[in-house]
This record gives structure tokens, C-alpha cells and sequence, in this order.
């Protein structure tokens, strides 16, 4: 009876610890995804509303943020888009980066001012951005871009933002929901957090953004910088806030966690045996 009584009491300490031990991996959707274009980053997060993520590395060399951001619209024909708040922590103010697809099936992206919440301007950021790209693919974007910011800095404030759709003569897209996520999608972003991310594992169009340069304004910020402008499939391509810190995410296939795992599941037969 007392051998029986050990046992029960040792499986349930067991299953809690293997729980707590698996369930920050489990939570961190970011750290299994992939991108086509063989792209790593050194962070990534899952954003806390509308089912989006964004990947990151920050070069202090020459003060840039290169990320990824991956994210499903609200309907088949609908945008996504992220962006940065130099000002401010909400919307107002932020300069986004927005994809869609065209009547024609080919990913887009565009540039926008939101200069307030009834004031919606295409074309120049207020910071440099270059490297610009974007994939599709099951229904859902991934947008690449590489920003310009303050040196020294050592968090942004992110916005991103998922709709319906974009008038595709205008290019100005729909409003989306104002309620619920859609008000809460805004989030300071750590420069500092570390966690690796994968390579490709599926198959999404690429695309290649084309535009006149804008001039350079930093000494140090690369060429190719970018502001309005639309994108093509590469040649020869085809295919198918909580106002926290975004952070990294633990992984059960760390050598500590391996190991501990390892002994308590000897400990656990052991128990078993006995």
C-alpha cells in the first residue's frame, strides 16, 4: 500500500514537472517556422493577438532591424501589416509595411503614413527601410524588410495589424475590425532577446520588391533603400498588445532540458521497478 501510495505520489510530480518542463516550447509557435528564401534570425515571438509573429535580428553595426513578420488576413483577399511607432505605443503615428495580393494572384506591398487614426498616407517612411520582400503561400504573408533605427536603441514599439481587403484601384485597403485583438495588436519590441530561428520547410511565392532608391540618410545605413513601391514574382519562381516585451521562447531540445528529462525518467522507472 505505501509502495503504491509512493508511486502515485512520484508519477504526479513527475507529469507537473514534465509539463512545465514542455509547455513553454509547445507555446512558442515562432521557433518551428521556416522561410523559403533560406532566411535565419537571431529572435522571434509570437505576438500575443491575431495569430501573428515576427522574427528578428538586430545589427548593431550599423543600427538595423531586419525581421519577418507572418501573419493570416481576416479574408482570402485580405492584407497584413507591421510596422514601427517612432512616436508612439498604438497605431497612430506608425509607419507600416502592408502585403496584399493583386487581382492577379501576385503579393504586394506597400508603404503607409498613419499620421492619425482618420489619415491613411502611401509612400515615404520616417526611417529608411531596404531589403524588402514578401511570400505567400496557404493563405497566408510573410513580410521581409530590413528598418533604419536610432542607434543605441534598445526597444521599438511594433504595431501589426490584419483586414479585410484592398480596393485594387486605389490601393488603399479596407478598414478591419475595431474591436476586440484588433485594438490590442501593438507591443514594445526588445532588441536584446535571443532566440534562434529555422530555415525552409515549405514552398510559399517569393517575390522582389522594385522601386526608385531614395537617398541614404545615415552614413552607415546599406543601399537599396526603399519607400513606394509594388512587387513581382522572381524570375523563374513559382508556387503554389499586451504591452509586454516580445522575448524568445524556451526549447525542450536544449542540452539542460534533455539531460534533467533523461534523469527523471530513470528516476521514474526506477520508482516503477520498486
Amino acid at each position: 500500500m505505501a509502495s503504491s501510495l509512493l508511486l502515485l505520489v512520484s508519477v504526479s510530480w513527475f507529469s507537473s514537472f514534465l509539463a512545465l518542463l514542455v509547455s513553454p516550447a509547445q507555446a512558442a509557435t515562432c521557433t518551428s517556422q521556416a522561410f523559403n528564401n533560406k532566411k535565419l534570425y537571431s529572435n522571434c515571438t509570437d505576438l500575443p493577438v491575431l495569430n501573428s509573429y515576427l522574427h528578428w535580428t538586430y545589427d548593431t553595426s550599423n543600427s538595423s532591424l531586419s525581421i519577418a513578420f507572418i501573419a493570416t488576413p481576416s479574408q482570402s483577399d485580405g492584407w497584413v501589416a507591421w510596422g514601427i511607432n517612432p512616436t508612439s505605443t498604438k497605431m497612430a503615428g506608425a509607419q507600416i509595411l502592408l502585403a496584399y495580393n493583386t487581382d492577379s494572384g501576385i503579393p504586394t506591398v506597400k508603404t503607409f503614413n498613419i499620421s492619425s487614426y482618420t489619415s491613411l498616407v502611401p509612400g515615404k517612411l520616417s526611417f529608411d527601410i531596404w531589403d524588402i520582400s514578401s511570400e505567400f503561400s496557404n493563405g497566408t504573408f510573410k513580410i521581409f524588410a530590413a528598418v533604419k533605427v536610432p542607434k543605441n536603441k534598445k526597444s521599438v514599439n511594433q504595431v501589426w495589424q490584419v483586414g479585410p481587403r484592398v480596393n485594387q484601384t486605389s490601393g488603399f485597403p479596407d478598414k478591419h475590425d475595431i474591436v476586440g485583438p484588433n485594438l490590442e495588436s501593438f507591443q514594445t519590441l526588445s532588441l536584446v532577446a535571443k532566440t534562434t530561428t529555422g530555415t525552409s520547410i515549405d514552398r510559399p511565392r517569393p517575390v522582389h520588391c522594385i522601386a526608385a532608391p531614395a537617398p541614404n540618410t545615415g552614413t552607415r545605413t546599406p543601399p537599396r533603400t526603399t519607400n513606394m513601391f509594388e512587387c513581382i514574382p522572381a524570375s523563374g519562381l513559382g508556387g503554389g498588445g499586451d504591452g509586454g516585451i516580445a522575448g524568445g521562447a524556451l526549447r525542450i531540445g536544449s542540452g539542460g532540458n534533455v539531460v534533467l528529462f533523461s534523469v527523471l525518467l530513470s528516476v521514474l522507472a526506477a520508482l516503477i521497478a520498486f
